[in-house]
């Protein structure tokens, strides 16, 4: 037996080394590529969508918006052409989840400052009391870094609008008039063709590592 071995050593481990190689190919050929999903408004809980997109089933896309950052410059849907990017809803005095959102926020921001492909998008859901000069503050205070994340403030009704009617992420109906509020803990992947790709709970640190797992499965899409 020793002899057959040291006979045909060479051929054995070649012929090993080619097995395990064409096992591989098989595995990987076979095995499905992950993508993520195309959210459309009657794929989600009606609970986060507006009454009037809920049986939407194709063409959802984020619509055109015209806020104002922290800078107070101009953010329309043109700064976010051709980009990846984390949308949320947020107002600097809360005390309940924000903080934690925010902190996650900045975790994120962190892992893809220096990534030119994907920004953050934070609007205010309570635009009278966070002018430029508060959102100014508060993003000075949370290290902001301005050409990654804007926080943006505006019209109160386009920002709702743009919670239930876009984003899908609002559990609350309303007008977007003086007493309607909008309380959100979802964070929202966005693509490159404004389509939702992903809902995730913006206080969970799990959750959040399936949202940066998810971005790096949605950054291949753009490689193939």
């Amino acid at each position: 037996m020793r002899k057959f071995l040291s006979k045909y050593k060479i051929f054995l481990i070649t012929f090993g080394t080619l097995c395990i190689i064409i096992m591989w190919s098989i595995y990987s050929l076979l095995k499905p590529e992950r993508k993520l999903a195309i959210y459309q408004p009657d794929m989600v809980n009606t609970e986060l969508v507006d009454t009037t997109m809920q049986y939407v089933r194709k063409y959802h896309k984020i619509a055109d918006f015209k806020l104002v950052n922290q800078n107070g410059d101009t953010i329309t849907n043109a700064n976010y052409e051709d980009k990846i990017y984390i949308a949320d809803f947020f107002f600097t005095t809360c005390m309940t989840i924000c903080p934690i959102m925010t902190d996650h926020m900045v975790k994120i921001q962190e892992r893809i400052k220096n990534d030119p492909d994907v920004l953050l998008l934070s609007h205010t859901v309570m635009p009278r009391i966070d002018t430029v000069a508060q959102l100014k503050r508060y993003a000075e205070e949370k290290g902001v870094i301005d050409s990654k994340w804007n926080l943006v403030t505006g019209d109160k009704k386009q920002i709702y609008d743009l919670a239930r009617k876009s984003y899908l992420a609002a559990k609350s109906e309303g007008d977007g008039g003086k007493y309607d509020m909008v309380h959100t803990e979802n964070f929202v992947l966005v693509d490159k063709n404004r389509q939702i790709r992903g809902f995730y709970d913006g206080t969970n640190p799990e959750a959040i590592e399936e949202l940066m797992q998810d971005l790096e499965v949605l950054k291949q899409e753009y490689k193939e």
